[in-house]
């Protein structure tokens, strides 16, 4: 190789070398819009923890129901939704590997055979047969190309490419909470349901007893027809609350089944014997509204989609200016296969080729002013995305402390109710009330206790909304 050549070489490397600025803003974590205390609700006090606390991660746990610990783990390892958002995120690292390959040298090792005859009226033939007869040709070599990042073109992509990754993490971990959510609220409607035919069930019995006692009373010329008919009433009433709880159980026990991919009634053995409604007792850690902006899959999420479309930025305006190429080519000719790879069947060819944008049209110009819109757009959406966050936190919060007072009434309602019934049930047996008292005392009970069963599951709901609210529930 001349020393023309080598000097030509390094000249071109050193073009290369000279890499240079990287074009439009670089991106700075925007500043989260939220107070460093949460503003206080009635009886906050009472069930929340200090603001220091953390988020537990393993926040369903804290119910001390086994059953929903075991459900949650299966739907986090077998449900289709999240196995699918894996796979998108496995597509979206794939997509970076693949935009960061253009930082590095190509390199794609070529060999061919050809035969060929050149015509006898052309201008040359290469092979000395003057085309009068055919010829073979013997080639392999190495085509080697990288783009010069004078612009931060590539970099800019590849910084598109690592927010993308991120955006597809964080839709991971919003679907993960989502279904820890869906989980928890589906298992402790279903054991509010079943404590709900529990209830029903054993008004049903007093029913009967009462029933029964009427129609002794009855044979006894005490009661009458009348009092029978409404005895008999109000069992089958009773017996037609029935129907729509146990339809409801088995569409819960067939929702969770789905939520970890199992077939209809996989789960009804396992979870057909009445449990108690998952209750927690602790204080709420509720933690500072800034940490919202790293627990919250939906925040860090609108965040990197803030930083792709600054980093998009800088790619548009990169496409201003030129786009230097270094290509080169290594590699033998010749006519005969013996000769393929003497040093006289060399052959190559380099240098820089350069793509300079002449007139485009406004198209350039258009294509940037889209990317600023969109970044402009992006950072709306992540105040706004911070901002709603804060919003059903505050609601959620609010909803807890009120369904905790609520069941705290209704627990006094259904003693009282109870110890009426009691009292009722031994003066109509001494014939001392009549039997539209004994109906209006055990309809109040039944109300009340169907409403402490709801409001009890209400309770647990609120708090699975708030820790879903706070972003709890999955691993960083």
């Amino acid at each position: 190789m001349s020393l023309k050549t080598i000097t030509y070489a390094t000249a071109c490397l050193s073009l290369v070398t000279l890499g240079g600025c990287v074009m439009g803003p670089d991106f700075t974590a925007p500043k989260t819009p939220l107070p460093n205390h949460w503003a206080p609700t009635p009886s906050q006090s009472e069930h929340s923890a200090t603001a220091e606390s953390p988020v537990d991660v393993r926040w369903w746990d804290s119910f001390a129901d086994p059953q929903l610990s075991t459900l949650v783990r299966e739907a986090q390892t077998h449900n289709f939704d999240l196995q699918m958002a894996a796979s998108r995120l496995e597509q979206s690292r794939a997509m970076r590997r693949q935009i960061a390959a253009a930082t590095l040298p190509a390199a794609d090792g070529t060999a061919g055979y050809s035969r060929s005859r050149n015509s006898q009226r052309g201008l040359m033939d290469a092979s000395g047969n003057e085309g009068k007869q055919a010829f073979n040709i013997w080639k392999g070599g190495l085509d080697i190309s990288w783009e010069a990042d004078l612009w931060g073109r590539v970099k800019r992509s590849v910084e598109v490419a690592d927010a993308s990754v991120q955006m597809a993490q964080e839709d991971r971990h919003a679907l993960q909470l989502l279904v820890i959510v869906q989980t928890a609220q589906d298992y402790i409607q279903l054991r509010s349901t079943q404590q709900g035919l529990a209830v029903v069930e054993q008004n049903l019995h007093i029913a009967q007893r009462t029933l029964e006692l009427t129609q002794l009373q009855l044979n006894e010329g005490v009661a009458t027809d009348l009092q029978v008919s409404e005895a008999a009433a109000q069992v089958a009433e009773i017996e037609a609350r029935l129907a729509p709880l146990q339809q409801h159980s088995a569409q819960l026990i067939n929702a969770l089944s789905l939520l970890l991919a199992r077939e209809p009634r996989a789960l009804q053995q396992q979870l057909s014997p009445v449990a108690a409604v998952p209750a927690y007792t602790g204080d709420v850690p509720i933690g500072l509204p800034s940490e919202l902006a790293q627990r919250r899959p939906d925040i860090r999420r609108a965040q990197a989609q803030l930083h792709a479309a600054t980093a998009a930025i800088g790619m548009a305006k990169a496409d201003f200016y030129p786009r230097i190429t270094l290509s080169g080519n290594l590699g033998f000719q010749a006519l005969q296969l013996s000769d393929l790879g003497s040093w006289g069947s060399r052959s190559f060819a380099f240098g820089p080729g350069m793509s300079v944008p002449v007139f485009e049209g406004g198209r350039l110009k258009g294509a940037l002013q889209l990317q600023e819109g969109r970044q402009q757009e992006a950072g709306i959406g992540y105040q706004k995305t911070v901002l709603r966050a804060w919003h059903e936190v505050d609601d959620a919060l609010v909803a807890y402390q009120a369904s905790q007072r609520r069941r705290d009434s209704l627990q006094q309602a259904v003693a009282h109710n109870q110890r009426a019934l009691d009292s009722v049930h031994q003066q109509y047996a001494q014939g001392t009330v009549d039997f539209l008292n004994v109906l209006t005392v055990q309809n109040a009970l039944l109300a009340n206790q169907a409403a402490l069963v709801d409001s009890t599951a209400q309770v647990s709901l609120t708090l699975v909304n708030l820790y879903g609210a706070l972003g709890g529930g999955w691993q960083g």
